[in-house]
């Protein structure tokens, strides 16, 4: 990766949900306004400052760059379109979140 670009893989069980109410949800079904989505982090550039590979970040996936890696596929972006970060490093904050 160059510069402050990171690399990420996006959460297998993305597609389908469920409502707290229990109800199925398909990954198909339309949604009103925008939903941030989790990914992991697989690479990031040598400018990148906040991020580290293992790190689960929270995106827009409206505004992504697809890529496909060795038939894997993945997104590209710049650090500063990732809206969140939980990683263990961040120490004994409650929620494991830092923007």
């Amino acid at each position: 990766m160059l510069h402050d670009r990171v690399l990420v893989a996006l959460d297998k069980e993305a597609g389908e949900r469920r409502s707290s109410g229990g109800i199925v949800i398909p990954a198909t079904a339309a949604m009103s306004g925008r939903r941030l989505a989790w990914c992991k982090v697989v690479a990031v550039g040598p400018h990148v400052r906040a991020v580290e590979v293992g790190d689960r970040v929270l995106f827009d996936p409206e505004e992504k760059a697809e890529v496909e890696v060795q038939g894997e596929e993945y997104v590209v972006m710049r650090e500063r379109d990732i809206h969140a970060v939980a990683a263990d490093r961040v120490g004994d904050s409650q929620t494991g979140l830092y923007l």
